[in-house]
């Protein structure tokens, strides 16, 4: 028998979630579209199984990844994020999910008036909050941080800091808990020195989040729960 992980403590009060691969399974949506939008715009025939990897960091450094040098000189980046968000659009609407357990860890967490639940994501707003408003997620939360549509590649250390600006007023850097499954989310919350946990249900492993300094790695949204001090019903 696996003995859970002790809660953090004290309490967090300030939840932070990343949106894709934390709150929602984005993984099929994202690849298909960059897939598609790479075969149109003829830039390269990478099927979406391939494409897993681009599914956390900002997507503009993801298409510089994959992009030659070549064709960085003639300008693609930008024509291919258009291409991409035009697949995307309907793309995330047709595949999207909700990861198995975090309705009821959300709604157990705004039971609590003492919690506060937010999203920083990596993803432009423009398409965070129209797929949270989609899923039925979105009130469910205080506020979405995210980059701007047009900003060229966000880090997330920034992304993070302009929502503790917003919302950590009064709070302790142990109160607050930045919730992602990729490293950038774990490095972001030790760059601001707030508590860390990481989820392998999305695109990162343990030894990635592990790796990347987080304070506590668990493998569902019920041990997550646990780790918050929630009660699930």
């Amino acid at each position: 028998m696996v003995t859970p992980l002790a809660p953090l403590d004290p309490s967090c009060r300030l939840l932070l979630f990343d949106l894709d691969g934390c709150l929602v399974d984005s993984t099929p949506a994202i690849t298909t579209s960059l897939s598609v939008a790479l075969a149109d715009a003829g830039v390269a025939d990478i099927p979406a199984a391939e494409l897993h990897w681009v599914v956390g960091p900002p997507l503009r450094h993801s298409i510089e990844r994959v992009l030659t040098e070549a064709d960085r000189d003639r300008g693609l980046a930008p024509a291919l994020m258009d291409a991409y968000r035009a697949v995307y659009a309907t793309e995330s609407r047709r595949t999207t999910t909700i990861i198995d357990g975090m309705e009821a860890l959300l709604d157990a967490a705004g039971a609590d008036p003492t919690r506060t639940s937010a999203v920083v994501t990596s993803k432009p707003g423009a398409q965070a909050r129209p797929l949270l408003d989609h899923v039925g997620l979105a009130p469910r939360f205080v506020a979405v941080h995210a980059p701007v549509a047009d900003h060229g590649a966000e880090p997330k250390t920034q992304t993070l800091g302009r929502a503790l600006e917003d919302l950590a007023d009064g709070l302790h850097a142990d109160e607050v808990v930045m919730i992602g499954d990729r490293h950038h989310d774990i490095e972001a919350g030790r760059a601001h020195g707030v508590r860390t946990v990481g989820v392998t249900w999305g695109a990162g492993d343990r030894a990635e989040l592990e790796g990347a300094g987080a304070d506590r790695v668990v493998t569902t949204a019920a041990a997550l729960a646990g780790m918050l001090g929630l009660t699930l019903t």
